[in-house]
Order: C-alpha cells, then structure tokens, then sequence
C-alpha cells in the first residue's frame, strides 16, 4: 500500500453505477461511509433501524451533495426477521449488489436479548450481518468487483467466544460480551474470505476496524463506567467519524485491497491514523474456531450460505 499515511476519501476510485449497502449509515462511521462513497458516485442504500433519522441523515448529505444516489430502507439487525425482510425486498429490486459494508454495531449495554432470543450486542454485531451476508451473497456475486467488509475493533484481540453461555445467561459483563461479538466479527470475516476463496468466488471479504472514532456507539448505549470512561474521559484520544471510517472505505474500493485482510489505522497501538494493513489475533484465524461459529451461526439465524466447507 503505498503512500497509505495520505490515503483519504479524496482517493476513493470512481464509485459510479456501483451500489452499496452500508448498515448503521444514519451516525458515525456509517454515516461518513455513506458520504463518502455517494460523493464518488456510489449509489448507497442506507440500512438502518430507525428511518426518521435515516431520512434526516440522507438530506444532510443531499444538501451538501446535490443529486446524491441514496435510498433509505428499514433494517435492524437485532431482529432475523427484519433481516430476511430487508434481503428479500432488496433481491426484489435489485439484480446485484456490488459492496456491502457490515458496519452497524451495539456497544455495552445492561444485558438484553432480541426478539429471537440472542444476547442483544451478539444478535446485533454478529448474527444480523451473517444472515445479511448470507442473504445477499447471490447479489454480490453477480456485482462489479464485489465486496463484503465487516466491521470489527481491537477489542477482538481480549474478546472470546462464550460457547458455553453465549447470551450471558449465567454471568454478564458488557464489555466482556462486547468483546465478544467484535471477537465473532473477526472470526466470521476471516472464515468468510476462507469459504470464498474455496468456492473461487469473485467476492472479496475483508476485516476493518476505526480505532478509537468519537462516535455515539460510546454514548447511546453503555452505561456507568464505561459510559464515562469512553463517552468523556476518553474523548480527546478519540479520533473524528471521518478519520475513523477510512479502513473500511479503504477496505471497500481500494484496488489493492485483498480478500482476507483486515485494515485498521496505522498509529499507536492502532487507535488513529490513516489505514494499513494491522493483523488479526491469532485465535481469530483459527480454522476450527471459524467452522465452530459459522455452523452454530448457521444454526442461530437458519441461513445457510452456498459456499463449500475449507479443507
């Protein structure tokens, strides 16, 4: 990656005639995402679960972006039947999908579960963005240099997979099972590009991470301490959405980006900075924790993706 401590979003490659989905794209990295790819061209569906503020978002970028190509739809992750409604009006309209960006994300709230009946940050962060990949795949491979990049953090690196109590029945700690769904994240990318690339499919599936962003992710759902620490205390450390997004944009149209990498900023200890190439924590990579979770995350969300097994 050359030059990689200059690459911004003025470097984004033309995105015309190119659709995108991006979730969570009304706040934060998913709203600088969804402006940043229409001000290339990108025609960007919006997925997002409360439309009013999708709608808000939208004409904010209209107003600065006169004739934008964005679309507003319904999507909340937390809920597999919203999921599978969201794929199925998009498959209805739409003969291909050319990126999908898994960016929407819950983070430490008092334990909760979603309608299904899955710890809220799991369902949400993990579960919802497999079915949606899985969902929308056949989509994406009949796009134009198709991609899906999902949205993971550094906390991956002190996360782990609970299988034993998985929605924190038994003992809850919400940065525990946060880590844990960043952790999912992580491992769910990487056995997706491993599937892809056993199926010789042209989809590439890439990891980013923001770093330390200033974003309501810290705000709208943690509380005490964490709430504190991240939403206040922190916050001078923390880098703006804009800054925050460029891995995953990076991740999304850089013709060099490869199926399988994980981009993340370039600073200290990956908490700012312009986007590289960071590694992912060796647990993540492990082949058979990657088959344990896609089989039990086929199992959760009963989406079954056409893709074969790795050897």
């Amino acid at each position: 990656m050359t030059k990689k401590r200059h690459w911004t979003a003025d470097h984004l490659p033309d995105q015309t005639d190119r659709v995108c989905v991006v979730t969570g794209a009304n706040s934060g990295l998913g709203l600088e995402t969804t402006r940043a790819l229409a001000r290339a061209g990108g025609h960007v569906i919006m997925a997002v679960r409360d439309e009013a503020k999708g709608r808000l978002a939208a004409a904010g970028i209209t107003a600065e972006q006169p004739g934008a190509a964005l679309e507003v739809r319904r999507l909340d992750l937390a809920d597999l039947d919203s999921v599978r409604a969201f794929a199925d009006r998009l498959r209805a309209d739409r003969p291909r999908l050319d990126v999908l960006v898994n960016n929407a994300g819950v983070m430490a709230p008092p334990r909760s579960v979603s309608a299904q009946g899955h710890e809220l940050q799991f369902a949400c962060n993990h579960l919802g963005h497999f079915a949606l990949t899985g969902l929308l795949l056949d989509l994406l491979t009949h796009g134009n240099d198709p991609r899906v990049v999902t949205v993971s953090s550094t906390n991956h690196r002190q996360g782990r997979l609970h299988f034993d109590d998985l929605s924190g029945e038994r003992t809850y700690s919400p940065m525990k099972f946060y880590n844990q769904s960043k952790f999912a994240n992580a491992v769910f990318g990487q056995e997706l590009h491993r599937r892809l690339t056993a199926a010789d499919s042209p989809v590439r599936g890439l990891l980013a991470h923001p770093g330390y962003t200033s974003t309501n992710l810290q705000t709208s759902a943690p509380v005490g301490m964490v709430k504190v620490l991240f939403g206040r205390v922190l916050v001078p450390l923390a880098q703006p959405p804009e800054q925050g997004a460029l891995p995953q944009l990076y991740a999304a149209t850089a013709p060099d980006a490869k199926g399988g990498e994980f981009i993340g900023p370039d600073g200290f200890g990956e908490l700012r900075g312009g986007p590289t190439r960071v590694r992912l924590s060796t647990a993540a990579a492990d082949p058979l924790t990657g088959r344990r979770l896609w089989e039990l995350s086929e199992r959760l969300t009963g989406v079954r993706f056409p893709l074969p097994a790795p050897h």
